[in-house]
C-alpha cells in the first residue's frame, strides 16, 4: 500500500484514537500529523513491518507521550463562554466514554484504545507498547474493572439496554 492510500484509509481512525487517548480534537490532529510525518520518513520500514498498523500506532503513542512531556498545554482563558447547544444522545455517550477513559491511568487507557478502538490483537498491542502480552491482558482486565465501577459508564450501559 502506498503512503497516500494508507493516510486516506487510516487517518480518521488515528485521530479518533488520539482523542480517545486523551487529546483534545485540535491537538489530536497535530499529533496525527506528526505521526504521519514520522511514518512517511520511514515508510519503507513501515511497509516491511509484520503489522504496519501496529508500527504506526507505536509512533502515535510515542509522539503523544513526547507531546505530553512538554509543559505548555495551549490553554487560553477567555471571559466569553460559548452558548450551550441542545444535548445530543450520541454526543453525550461520546463524552461519557471520553470522561471515563480520562479517569483511567494512561497505561490502562492506552491498552483499551489500542485493543478495542484500533482493534489491535493482544500481541500487536504488546508489541506497540513494548510490554509483554500478559501485561496487556492484566491491564485490560483492570481497566475494564475500573470502567465498570464508573457511574458515567453504568448510566450509559443502562440507557443503551432499554
Amino acid at each position: 500500500m502506498e503512503f497516500t492510500e494508507y493516510v486516506a484509509a487510516r487517518r480518521a481512525a488515528l485521530v479518533r484514537s488520539a482523542v480517545l487517548l486523551g487529546c483534545p480534537q485540535p491537538d489530536a490532529e497535530d499529533i496525527v500529523q506528526s505521526t504521519l510525518t514520522k511514518a512517511y520518513r520511514s515508510w519503507r520500514r513501515v511497509q516491511r513491518a509484520d503489522q504496519p498498523d501496529a508500527y504506526v500506532y507505536r509512533i502515535l503513542v510515542n509522539t503523544l507521550r513526547d507531546a505530553r512531556a512538554r509543559k505548555w498545554r495551549r490553554e487560553v482563558p477567555t471571559h466569553d463562554l460559548p452558548e450551550l447547544a441542545e444535548p445530543d444522545r450520541d454526543l453525550a455517550a461520546g463524552l461519557a466514554v471520553r470522561h471515563a477513559l480520562a479517569a483511567l491511568r494512561p497505561d490502562h487507557r492506552e491498552v483499551l484504545v489500542l485493543r478495542f478502538f484500533a482493534d489491535l490483537s493482544e500481541q500487536q498491542t504488546a508489541d506497540t507498547l513494548k510490554i509483554p502480552a500478559g501485561t496487556v491482558k492484566s491491564r485490560t482486565a483492570r481497566a475494564l474493572a475500573t470502567l465498570s465501577e464508573q457511574a458515567d459508564i453504568a448510566a450509559l450501559t443502562t440507557e443503551r439496554g432499554r
